[in-house]
Parts: structure tokens; C-alpha cells; sequence
């Protein structure tokens, strides 16, 4: 699949994303009239978005946006406010085996006694109760992990004495263990160096290239991303919009979404944004 392949129209005058009708049987993930709120707070609503296999969506905005929300919405941790959502035909269930999930990277204490084997092993059954199950075959499905992402070298090493760059990869290894249909990646790449955001950004890629893994990747910057970018998901100011990102990232669309103006430069195969505000209200949601 090509890093631009599938993508759709960038959807109709309310940022709804127009075809849904007619790829909701292949959806992994599908959300129907969306909303989220917090008190009298609304994120966003009338969100239609079918996330397919193997594709690639990036989802930007700014800090309280609600792009993190999503995300715990799509985890099964918050209900929606209002609409549907179906993961695989279903509705969401906490813990699920069909859902992979990879965090902000956040260093670990040097004291951690956690090696990376260990939190590999959690995603594997960390989530049932009493002692690690699996004997053998558990083991040596850490170890399959752990070899894919380039991690088998210090599988017994600490996480707290890690690089960032290792701790992501081995955050990719847990989140794939339970073979995920759908991969949700929270700013995996937030305070990594160029080096390591190219590294952890191959890793998910070649995980949706070569088993159809749906992506949806939270993000503050798209350019470490953009060659692999399907489909972007922008939401501000409590709308969206969704299309490839040569449709979305425009001075029109990006000035409609803030409502105030906003230029958008390519340089190369880079993409500038200059001029749009970072709303944050105190204890807002991400």
C-alpha cells in the first residue's frame, strides 16, 4: 500500500468525511455523528470517520483540541457524548486484544527494577489477574516482539536506563502484542531526536504495511510523518477536518478551522504552519 493510497475527499461543508456509506463494511474502527463534551464544553461533534486497513491517519490540533480524548474514547476509557462508535462491527470494550496502544514517550526512573521484557510481557497478559501466565510460549512470543522492533539486544536491561528512542521501541512491542487490528499512537514521538522519530515512525509503518494495521497517530508535528500520511484528521476551535493532507493543510481550510488567519508554507517536503493560536483553558482536555 502506498503511503497515499485510499485516501478519500476531504468531506463536506461540516469536515464530515463524505463516502463513509460505502466503506463502513471495511471499516477497523467507525465513528457515526460523534460528539465529546466536557460540562458545557464541546471537543467536537458530527464527527463521521471510518479508519480502514492498512491506512494511515495523522490527527492534529492544537493543545486542548480534544486529540488525546479521542483516543481514550477509541480505548474504551470515555464514552461519547453523543453518536456511535463500532471497533470491528462492535462497540468498544476496555482491554481489547483488537486495539494496540503506544503512549507519549515519558522517561522512566533510572531506579525502574521494569526490564523491557518485563513490560512486553504486560501486554501480553498484564491485563488478567495473578501471576504472568504462558510458561514457554509467552516467553517466547517476548522475545518474537522484542527481535521485530530491533529490541532483543538489551531485552534485560532496565527501561529507566534506556534511550528514549529504546523505550518507544519497546512501547511498540508491547502495544503490538496481542496482534492489534488497530494501532493508536499518542505523540510516540514527542521529545524523541530526528534520529529516533525516523526509527519508531518505520516501525509502525512497517507493522501497517505488512499486517494491514489501521493507524491513527496523534501528533503535534506532521512533517516526521507526512510521507507516510494518508489522511489527516485536523480538529480546532470544537470542528474538524478530514482529507489527505494536501486537502486539509491549506491557509483556507486551517484559517476557517481557527477562525482567524493562518498561512501554510511548503518548503521541500516540509510543511509550515505560521499564525495559529494555541488556545488553552485552564484544565482543559488534551
Amino acid at each position: 500500500m502506498s503511503g497515499r493510497g485510499g485516501a478519500t475527499p476531504p468531506g463536506d461543508g461540516n469536515g464530515r468525511d463524505q463516502g463513509h456509506a460505502r466503506v463502513t463494511a471495511q471499516a477497523e474502527l467507525s465513528l457515526r455523528g460523534a460528539a465529546l463534551s466536557y460540562g458545557d464544553r464541546t471537543l467536537w461533534q458530527g464527527l463521521d470517520l471510518d479508519l480502514r486497513r492498512g491506512e494511515f491517519v495523522a490527527v492534529l490540533g492544537p493543545n486542548g483540541s480534544g486529540k488525546t480524548s479521542l483516543l481514550r474514547v477509541l480505548l474504551g476509557v470515555r464514552p461519547l457524548s453523543a453518536g456511535t462508535l463500532l471497533v470491528r462491527g462492535r462497540p468498544p470494550r476496555r482491554g481489547s486484544d483488537l486495539i494496540g496502544y503506544i503512549p507519549q514517550h515519558k522517561a522512566a526512573a533510572a531506579h525502574t527494577p521494569l526490564r523491557a521484557r518485563d513490560l512486553v510481557r504486560l501486554g501480553i497478559d498484564g491485563h488478567r489477574w495473578g501471576l504472568p501466565t504462558g510458561g514457554a510460549r509467552a516467553r517466547r512470543r517476548t522475545g518474537e516482539l522484542l527481535a521485530a522492533v530491533g529490541a532483543a539486544g538489551y531485552a534485560d536491561a532496565p527501561i529507566g536506563l534506556l534511550s528514549g528512542g529504546e523505550q518507544q521501541r519497546v512501547r511498540v512491542a508491547q502495544a503490538l502484542a496481542t496482534g492489534p487490528r488497530v494501532l493508536l499512537c499518542d505523540e510516540p514521538l514527542l521529545s524523541l531526536d530526528p534520529h529516533h522519530q525516523r526509527a519508531v515512525s518505520a516501525l509502525i509503518d512497517g507493522r501497517r504495511r505488512s499486517h494491514g494495521t489501521a493507524v491513527l497517530f496523534v501528533t503535534h508535528e506532521i512533517n516526521p510523518i507526512l510521507h507516510l500520511t494518508d489522511r489527516v484528521l485536523y480538529l480546532a476551535g470544537g470542528r474538524f477536518r478530514i482529507g489527505t493532507p494536501e486537502e486539509v493543510l491549506t491557509s483556507p481550510v486551517l484559517s476557517e478551522l481557527y477562525g482567524s488567519p493562518v498561512e501554510v508554507f511548503r518548503t521541500g517536503e516540509r510543511i509550515v504552519v505560521a499564525g495559529a493560536p494555541e488556545p488553552r483553558e485552564p484544565g482543559a482536555p488534551s
